[in-house]
């Protein structure tokens, strides 16, 4: 039994499976996830897991060079936003409409759905590699 990290086997084997420059995105309990894109759901109830707590284990296991968010974000939830920024602050980032980043999740590898009922805790993430290059 693996005895630390994330368990949940789905999503540990999706990040598992990342390579240099795939997308996935982490979203709230009611983000639309396009038709033909894997869900690993976590959501229990409103509030579990929160986003924080998702972002937190995907990264402790996954190198991120860069993070699109919509940019509603910035009036809506700036402690999110902050939070964000302190956990990525290496990584290009992009803000975008929501409209545009619900449209630009019809191309990621996965999604995670949480239990967070704030506004905006929706974030496409591009995978990096974990060596310098």
């Amino acid at each position: 039994m693996k005895k630390r990290g994330i368990i949940n086997a789905q999503l540990a084997g999706l990040i598992a499976g990342l390579g240099h420059k795939d997308t996935f995105m982490i979203g709230d309990g009611g983000m639309p996830i396009p038709k033909g894109v894997e869900v690993v759901d976590l959501a229990l109830c409103g509030g579990v897991p929160t986003f924080r707590q998702v972002m937190d284990a995907i990264l402790d296991e996954a190198e991120i060079e860069q993070y699109t968010i919509a940019n509603e974000i910035e009036e809506k939830n700036p402690e999110l936003l902050a939070y964000i920024r302190e956990k990525l602050p290496n990584a290009e980032w992009n803000m975008v409409p929501h409209t545009e980043l619900k449209e630009m999740s019809r191309n990621v590898k996965f999604a995670v759905r949480t239990g967070e009922f704030t506004p905006y805790p929706n974030i496409i993430l591009r995978a990096g590699v974990a060596f310098p290059a």
